[in-house]
């Protein structure tokens, strides 16, 4: 059974293929190779022993998407990863993230909805609910209006999915996730962001290293219980498993709506200061910080209710913070040997 994974060779994208390899599907893989290299590749085949197939292509080309598909008659899922995805990056490029980010998932629509059927699964985010007012949050809690460009795709972008399948063959999973990190056990893949980290984890483990001098904390007067902003970290390979089990959701037509929609979490929230303390905990070396002032954007505190995913979709995350960080230590210090 073939499965089309777009942005294939990421963070996300990559674990995910190991996944769904370890459980027999044949993988086709696009990316364009713009925050990512081939030697990913090399590294999923190291942990399965299966080289995907891959094909680089640029999604924001209509005629190539189109000659793809043409290519390609007998793809039974798409689990679609390929967007950019900087916070603070689209706040001063916003017409480059809604190119990237809205455009090709129109084409691939526009491509899908003409199969017989078609099962899509959607790399979502808890950006969508902006400051929430109740935690954890649920599937439930009303959508906010975005703080960023990059979170007004992920919005428009379950909308744009939203109204397609009501009108085609297309069923779809949503799936919001929370913060990402960590890295596959053997070290063959992790996150490797091309220059400046944007997310926590990697910030720490280049400081860590040595790569950065310091680690800045964008505020302690949050009402929270240390004053730091409150995130819920995932293990990249426990959220890459709900991946595969969202699509034998759709292939064994197990889901009760054309378009349903999972938190994908811990549901514990984690402050930025355990987050360090984590760190200094599973490498035995204390990490230099400092204080700064907040950051334009932030929310106090994201956590995910979990309840649907585990009840309904029957899936449960299953590291904690410390096996999280342990994998990007162990892969942080392989990548910089």
């Amino acid at each position: 059974m073939k499965i089309l994974v777009t942005g294939g060779l990421g963070f996300i994208g990559s674990h995910t293929v190991v996944e769904l390899q370890n459980e027999g599907f044949e993988v086709i893989v696009v990316d364009n190779l713009s925050n990512t290299s081939l030697s990913v590749l090399d590294g999923i085949q190291n942990i399965t022993g299966i080289v995907p197939a891959f094909e680089q292509l640029d999604l924001r080309d209509k005629q190539k998407v189109s000659d793809f598909f043409n290519r390609h008659t007998d793809i039974e899922g798409v689990i679609h990863f390929a967007a950019s995805k900087a916070v603070g990056e689209s706040v001063g490029n916003p017409l480059l993230y809604y190119e990237n980010n809205i455009n090709s998932l129109v084409y691939l629509l526009q491509e899908l909805k003409e199969l017989p059927e078609s099962n899509f699964i959607f790399s979502s985010s808890c950006t969508v609910y902006g400051q929430a007012e109740k935690m954890p949050i649920t599937e439930n809690a009303s959508i906010q209006p975005a703080m960023s460009p990059y979170g007004n795709t992920k919005q428009i972008g379950e909308e744009i999915i939203t109204d397609t399948a009501k009108v085609t063959n297309i069923n779809a999973i949503l799936l919001r996730y929370f913060n990402p990190i960590g890295a596959h056990p053997t070290a063959e893949i992790g996150e490797l962001p091309l220059g400046v980290p944007q997310n926590l984890v990697p910030f720490i483990t280049q400081t860590g290293f040595g790569l950065r001098a310091e680690l800045s904390v964008y505020g302690d007067d949050y009402p929270t219980p240390d004053g730091t902003a409150v995130r819920d970290y995932i293990h990249v390979v426990d959220l890459a498993k709900a991946h595969v089990i969202a699509l034998k959701r759709l292939l064994d037509k197990k889901n009760l709506e054309k378009v349903e929609t999972f938190n994908l979490g811990t549901g514990t929230g984690s402050s930025v200061l355990e987050v360090i303390q984590s760190f200094e905990k599973v490498s035995g070396q204390k990490l230099p910080y400092k204080i700064v002032a907040r950051r334009e954007g932030d929310v106090t505190s994201a956590y995910a209710n979990t309840d649907k995913a585990n009840n309904v979709l029957g899936w449960k995350a299953e590291s904690t913070l410390d096996e999280a960080m342990a994998s990007a230590w162990k892969w942080e210090q392989k990548v910089r040997s």
